[in-house]
């Protein structure tokens, strides 16, 4: 060869070189070498004993022209040999090995296929022979030193053929981008020490080193136990077959989402909307609440204004009665002087006068029993109308609370709902715990307001009862024999008053009294 053929050429002009060399060989260079059974390469000097099958020559021409560690002279030689073995000598050549050519693939084809999963494959592993087999390392041995340099695989199957351990094993990575990254990095570990697919065709004396690859499509394709290993255990795969198919996933798992997200707010919508509903019928209920409270008030003002109309007729009623009473009294003692001086009073006068005087003393003590029960009974009543009004005011401050801790109750029913609806992880399990003890916390609350709130309408009851009695003693004295009386006792309200039958009206205490004289009186006559 000339000094110009053997000029270091560049990457670039690579492909040139090796069509000058294909052409070369078509034309005869180097025949003595290429033909028949057995096969040399005309490009080593260092290797013209060897002799090779013409598979193997294949592979060694194609493992030499990828190989970096070789000069760009020699690997665009090679490469024109690999063109002139598949595309001349192939078909002059009666060797039946079309099944174990593999295609070959520039490293940096965007659609170059993997084993998937990602798989790779160690060659070359220390064998012995022992009990008429051979023996290696075991798979989780290997798996162990791989995990230690870092590659991270899941696990390590070795080959195992008729005659024992073949040397070779294969290492599985995880199907995912992670994995793709781990098994590249065990790649580029092994090539960076030429213990690469390269590195491991092109070399006579391997020694005791490990080759290490990932498997791609000539592996899978490959016609020996590597092969076969790989076509059972996986497929093949491009980069952008791997994206594609993940991206289809996810677009599904995000269409699932979406979804889900749909129908959680759809759900989330109707809690709303009942949660309004709820609100509203509570806002109607406090509007009925303050209506019934304003109702109750204004009764009970009546009510107040009712009674102090009753007392301010009672007192007048007293003074009436006290200015008779007073009259009366003078008139008395006048006729009491009168029947005095009268020389020719008869006994029957005298007693008359002096029963008449005993009837008004008696009257007039009642009359003053009279002014003290109803002094009594206005202050007992003064006292009660405060008493209702404190136990007014507390029933209210009772029932306000109670309406808000219904509404807060409700307010926190229906957070428990959201809270629900946002799914199952542990803060909203946490905070559902939280939300339904707040709950517990509020119903026992209002079940103590409800219980105090029963005991002072109780004790309310109790007291309008005892003030009815303390009326009703009152008027005890004027219910006998009424049924034909001129006065009697009537029912006007909360207090029964004096009634006047002949002319239809409420009787005066002056009325009263004259006519309890007179039934006295007549009592007496009939005893005589």
């Amino acid at each position: 060869m000339s000094s110009e053929e053997e000029t270091d050429i560049s990457e670039s002009e690579m492909e040139d070189y090796a069509d000058t060399w294909y052409q070369k060989l078509k034309e005869g260079y180097g025949k003595e070498k290429i033909s028949g059974k057995v096969y040399q390469c005309p490009f080593c000097p260092g290797k013209k004993k060897q002799a090779y099958s013409f598979n193997d020559l294949v592979q060694h021409s194609s493992g030499v022209s990828k190989a970096s560690s070789r000069k760009v002279n020699d690997k665009g030689k090679h490469l024109g040999l690999t063109k002139y073995l598949n595309n001349d000598l192939l078909r002059k050549d009666s060797f039946p090995m079309e099944t174990e050519l593999q295609p070959i693939h520039h490293e940096n084809d965007v659609d170059q296929k993997y084993a998937f999963p990602w798989m790779g494959i160690v060659a070359n592993l220390p064998t012995e022979w022992k009990d008429g087999r051979y023996v290696g390392k075991s798979g989780s041995g290997l798996r162990d030193d791989l995990t230690s340099k870092g590659f991270n695989p899941l696990r390590v199957h070795p080959l195992w053929n008729c005659r024992g351990h073949s040397g070779k094993a294969v290492v599985e990575f995880d199907n995912d981008w992670t994995g793709f990254a781990n098994a590249i990095k065990f790649q580029k570990s092994y090539e960076s020490q030429h213990q690469g697919k390269k590195d491991y065709l092109v070399s006579q004396d391997k020694g005791d080193k490990l080759y290490g690859w990932i498997a791609k499509t000539d592996d899978y394709n490959s016609s020996d136990i590597i092969g076969d290993y790989l076509r059972k255990t996986g497929d093949l795969k491009s980069i952008s077959e791997v994206e594609a198919e993940e991206k289809r996933k996810t677009d599904s798992l995000v269409s699932n989402l979406s979804n889900t997200i749909e129908a959680k707010r759809r759900s989330l919508k109707e809690i709303e909307s009942k949660c309004n509903e709820t609100s509203m019928s509570l806002k109607n209920v406090m509007r009925q609440r303050d209506a019934m409270v304003q109702e109750y008030n204004e009764d009970l003002q009546r009510m107040a204004k009712n009674a102090h109309g009753q007392l301010e007729k009672m007192f007048k009623e007293q003074e009436k009665s006290k200015s008779y009473f007073e009259a009366r009294r003078k008139a008395l003692e006048l006729r009491e002087k009168e029947l005095v001086e009268r020389e020719a009073l008869n006994d029957s006068q005298r007693q008359e006068l002096h029963l008449l005087k005993q009837m008004n003393k008696k009257a007039a003590m009642e009359e003053k029993k009279f002014d003290e029960s109803v002094l009594i009974l206005a202050e007992e009543h003064k006292k009660a109308k405060e008493t209702l009004r404190q136990k007014n005011m507390e029933l209210q401050k009772k029932l306000d609370l109670k309406q808000a801790l219904e509404l807060e109750i409700e307010r926190l029913t229906g957070a428990m709902q959201v809270t629900k609806h946002m799914g199952d992880g542990q803060d909203v399990k946490k905070k559902l715990d939280e939300i339904d003890e707040r709950v517990k916390e509020k119903k026992e609350e209002l079940e103590g307001l409800e219980a105090l709130n029963q005991a002072l309408v109780v004790k309310e009851q109790k007291t309008a009862v005892e003030l009815n009695d303390a009326r009703k003693e009152l008027s005890d004295g004027m219910k006998e024999n009424t049924s034909r009386a001129l006065i009697i006792v009537k029912r006007m309200g909360d207090l029964e008053d004096l009634w006047n039958n002949k002319l239809g009206r409420k009787a005066s205490l002056k009325e009263g009294i004259t006519y309890l004289l007179q039934q006295l009186k007549a009592s007496k006559a009939k005893k005589r």
